[in-house]
């Protein structure tokens, strides 16, 4: 990806309008806009279709093992679940060769889920959940590697003032659960977004000792343990929270 050039047009966005044979639009707002055929203004307009522009959350991740996948689309549910707000799953680059990651046996990755190709993706969104595993207490590489790779957009602070939290996941309930997350927040303070915790917006769930449970105020969590471990039904409604508060976020900062 390097400064962002070359990159392939995601097969998410919407196709190109004809500007010349395109139909005016008129926004108001709320988002919504109403369409009419092109006509003569002494003639009144033949049609009327109300459209409403969905605000869009990329929940861009690293998973090794599916802990932290199992824990984006999780979210991706919680995000959809709240009015004219979707989300989209991207996955950042591997950085490891296919010979290592079958040393540290890593299953192979679902081909459903795209690869984020090109950093100006980030601009053109909401918001953004970023979801890693720790390593030694701060993001793996292969989440760092993508950062970096957003050099340009820093440099122009083109995502300044955009809403962004983390979900992360740590092998053991000493190893980097909280860490993890506020290391993080330094790469968002230099391109200026804003960071948006959960908090104890859990309600109960945050204060309960009875079994073991991934997540803080900083975003959801997930222990993996050795990496058999599958996330409890706790920790993934902790990110199913995340994901509908991130949305209810966004929405109140664009005034929808």
């Amino acid at each position: 990806m390097g400064k962002g050039g070359g990159c392939v047009p995601s097969k998410k966005r919407p196709p190109a309008v004809d500007s010349v044979n395109a139909p005016a639009t008129i926004s108001s707002p709320t988002q919504q806009s109403q369409t009419y055929e092109t006509t003569p203004s002494n003639v009144a307009p033949t049609e009327t279709v109300t459209t409403v522009t969905k605000l869009k959350i990329l929940i861009i991740f690293y998973s090794m093992y599916g802990h932290v996948e199992t824990l984006a689309r999780r979210m991706k549910k919680g995000i959809e679940s709240i009015e004219n707000v979707e989300a989209v799953l991207y996955r950042v680059p591997e950085t490891l060769n296919e010979d290592v990651l079958g040393q540290m046996r890593a299953p192979p990755k679902d081909d459903e889920i795209e690869e984020i190709k090109c950093v100006s993706e980030l601009e053109e969104a909401d918001g953004l959940l970023f979801g890693f595993p720790t390593r030694y207490g701060a993001m793996a590489g292969q989440m760092k590697a993508f950062f970096d790779s957003t050099g340009e957009m820093w440099r122009e602070q083109k995502l300044a003032g955009k809403p962004a939290g983390f979900f992360v996941s740590t092998g053991t309930q000493g190893g980097g659960q909280e860490t993890t997350a506020w290391t993080a927040i330094t790469q968002l303070a230099h391109h200026g977004m804003l960071f948006v915790p959960i908090g104890y917006t859990f309600g109960a769930n945050m204060f309960k000792m009875d079994s073991i449970r991934g997540g803080t105020p900083y975003g959801a969590g997930v222990f993996a343990g050795d990496g058999t471990r599958e996330p409890s039904e706790t920790e993934l409604a902790l990110a199913e929270h995340q994901g509908k508060y991130m949305a209810g976020v966004v929405k109140k900062l664009a005034r929808v």
